[in-house]
């Protein structure tokens, strides 16, 4: 057992201390701190450059006051002009004083139609804001005309009341769900970049030991069997500890800005207290989807004698993480979906999709324990085929032939 707990250690010192591993950690942290400052890098571009200006071109005179009031009322993030014709507004926008020129006309029915023309039309957000505010002038223009007093016109664009209540007793409100999708979201983020990244680390940790001949060594004093689960632990206990220091930092600057997070109008921001099952279930599904890409890395990586060999092995394994995670993402829409409900069951799939639907919904506490079980079943299962593997893997040298080598290893024994 102290062969076991030297390699673990030998693994963890030799992972933390490595310089790729720092530089990603510096890395990673920076976009933390880039992702909760978000808000404040926009708003301190928006002050230096100020509000865009766009002119409007109305030769009758009686569209730009009613679009003006309209604009401000919705809060447009730019500020409008009256150009006196299209002439005028070419010149300004030559000069760059003016991003762009919306030129109203009237319609045969006597009603406003714009057309708006910019140097780029790349930003939708201004177009779309002009043709808003130009649809409720010609929403109001259009019920002067049928002669609606002024209470049936405010009537008219009242927005309609509409609820929604879940039947279920139990059941997440619209505000609920979207505070869990977002926090879903994130965790969901994690579950795959950790099982991605530590499983590659694990696959590359082995292939370069045996290009190294190393490993030669390490089977004359250490079982193959040790040798894999003291890596799987060492390359956990990196994961904690890097997945923890983001956390750390990423919830000390969320904290500090979150009232200019919650300003942008993102509602799932909108929480000041963390879902304790949704962590529950995060942390437990992201230890086991570990655990399972883990071990099948170990294998996997053991059965490649050269590095350049290594990502054609282990692709399969990659793939699967990512049709798990991508099907999640879809999921997040409608987790309710019988596909996903499915899919949630298969081992390889159900770190994801299993904590989606935890996450979102409230389902049969049989459902969480069934897939937990079938998930833990699986990791024993692929522990015990991929430590015979690795066992006979680690022996095997010369050119890869991807899974065809797994009967040799096996033979090895």
């Amino acid at each position: 057992m102290n062969k076991f707990w030297i390699i673990f250690c030998h693994t963890f010192i030799t992972k933390i201390k490595a310089k790729s591993f720092i530089v990603s950690t510096i890395i990673m942290m920076v976009l933390v701190l880039g992702a909760t400052n978000m808000s404040k890098f926009i708003q301190y571009f928006e002050d230096k450059e100020g509000p865009e200006t766009i002119s409007v071109v109305d030769e009758s005179g009686q569209y730009y006051p009613a679009l003006k009031q309209q604009l401000s009322a919705q809060k447009a993030d730019f500020k409008v002009t009256n150009a006196e014709n299209e002439t005028a507004a070419q010149s300004q926008e030559a000069k760059g004083t003016i991003s762009g020129y919306l030129l109203i006309k009237a319609d045969a029915q006597e009603l406003p139609s714009g057309v708006y023309k910019s140097e780029t039309i790349s930003d939708t957000t201004v177009s779309s804001q002009l043709q808003s505010a130009l649809q409720q002038v010609k929403g109001v223009l259009a019920t002067q005309n049928l002669n609606l007093k002024q209470e049936q016109i405010a009537s008219l664009y009242e927005p309609v009341k509409f609820d929604i209540v879940p039947l279920k007793k139990d059941a997440k409100t619209e505000e609920e769900l979207n505070q869990a999708r977002g926090l879903v979201y994130i965790i969901l983020f994690v579950i795959y970049f950790s099982v991605l990244m530590y499983g590659n680390m694990i696959a590359m940790e082995v292939a370069q030991e045996k290009t190294s001949r190393v490993m030669e060594i390490l089977v004359s004093s250490v079982s193959p069997v040790q040798q894999m689960f003291a890596k799987i632990f060492g390359i956990a206990l990196l994961s904690i500890s890097q997945l923890a220091l983001f956390f750390l930092v990423g919830y000390a600057s969320f904290k500090k800005n979150l009232e200019s997070i919650r300003e942008t109008g993102i509602p799932f921001f909108n929480f000041d207290e963390l879902p304790v099952a949704t962590i529950f279930y995060g942390i437990l599904f992201a230890t086991l989807g570990y655990f399972l890409y883990a071990t099948l890395a170990a294998f996997l990586g053991s059965l490649v004698s050269r590095v350049e060999d290594l990502q054609q092995t282990i692709g399969p394994m990659t793939w699967l993480v990512v049709i798990g995670f991508t099907l999640a993402i879809f999921g997040l829409g409608d987790p309710e979906l019988s596909f996903i409900k499915i899919m949630s069951f298969i081992p390889f799939f159900s770190p994801m999709l299993m904590f989606l639907r935890v996450g979102m919904l409230d389902i049969p506490m049989w459902e969480v324990v069934l897939s937990i079980g079938l998930l833990i079943g699986t990791i024993i299962l692929l522990a015990i085929f991929g430590a015979r593997v690795y066992k006979g893997g680690v022996l095997l040298y010369g050119k890869s032939s991807s899974f065809k080598d797994i009967k040799k290893a096996l033979s090895q024994n």
